[in-house]
């Protein structure tokens, strides 16, 4: 857990990046491999295109992102099924 009072953690590329999308009022999606930075209040209503090691994956940030990791919405596996008897049996 980060101490509070240095405040969440935002990679300064990402919020240059963010800067500049709003300044300029550009609605495209902001290509980011930054996983491990926090969601702002102010990432509300941009999509961000954040990369799970293999491709990358869209996220449109919502109010109730903010606080959160970028990684925690793009997923790096993928859970295919369980096997064994139960699934035997219900086919």
């Amino acid at each position: 857990m980060r101490s509070s009072h240095k405040g969440p953690f935002v990679d300064h590329h990402l919020t240059k990046k963010v800067d500049k999308h709003i300044k300029d009022g550009l609605m495209t999606p902001i290509k980011t491999w930054s996983r491990r930075s926090t969601i702002l209040p102010k990432f509300v209503g941009l999509t961000f295109l954040v990369h799970n090691g293999r491709k990358f994956i869209s996220t449109l940030v919502t109010e109730n992102m903010v606080g959160h990791k970028l990684g925690e919405f793009s997923w790096t596996r993928l859970f295919k099924q369980h096997s064994g008897e139960k699934r035997r049996k219900a086919l």
